[in-house]
């Protein structure tokens, strides 16, 4: 039974795409690499995000990812991103169902903070755990904090990485296919549940 559910957020929640391609690309000319497609993007892109910089940079340390990351991020043309489509509403509805709710990211507090009072998304969350290059631990420091059963807690992201910390800590895991990696690559990590649409998430949490 479903009583705690532990969210990423671009590519779960924050339709982050575009802009994320936009921010990447723009890292990359900062860092002197070559321009990547969307499809890319899906293909090559792994969590811890590291991983996915060392494929183009392989000298990239991640105090320089951060700062090229924060300048493209806040730069003021960056494309501003909305909510996926019926998540918002699917949220509100699972936080009257009593759900304890939090994020774990590896947005910065300066745009995730801005983006949840936009989405209307302020009163929903219980906790909001932000800059996370490894999500293994906050996984588990979350379930610590906050004394939860991990057989009673869920973790839904878009990327194989959090696939694997969820299992590693014992909860359950859902990949959703509207983020950042491609359907097939999620099937590969064997995650308990994947959907392809809120209404299919909805299902597994409203009965």
């Amino acid at each position: 039974m479903a009583k705690n559910i532990i969210f990423d957020w671009s590519g779960v929640i924050k339709d982050a795409l575009k802009s994320h391609l936009w921010v990447v690309n723009r890292m990359f000319r900062r860092l002197r690499a070559s321009e990547i497609s969307l499809k890319d993007l899906k293909k090559n892109w792994e969590q811890p995000y590291m991983l996915f910089y060392n494929k183009y940079l392989p000298n990239l340390t991640i105090e320089e990812e951060q700062i090229a990351y924060k300048e493209a991020i806040l730069h003021k043309d960056c494309p501003e991103s909305e909510a996926f489509p019926g998540i918002t509403e699917l949220l509100k509805k699972l936080k009257q169902n009593q759900l304890f709710m939090a994020i774990i990211t590896s947005d910065f507090s300066e745009t995730i903070l801005p983006e949840i009072k936009k989405y209307d998304l302020e009163k929903v969350f219980d906790d909001i755990i932000t800059d996370i290059h490894d999500k293994r631990v906050a996984i588990n420091d979350l379930i610590k904090k906050h004394k939860l059963n991990p057989k009673e807690t869920f973790f839904v992201g878009d990327s194989n990485h959090e696939i694997e910390a969820g299992k590693q800590v014992g909860v359950k895991t859902i990949a959703v296919t509207w983020g950042f990696s491609t359907k097939q690559k999620l099937k590969s990590m064997n995650p308990d549940f994947i959907v392809n649409n809120t209404d299919e998430l909805e299902k597994i949490f409203v009965s």
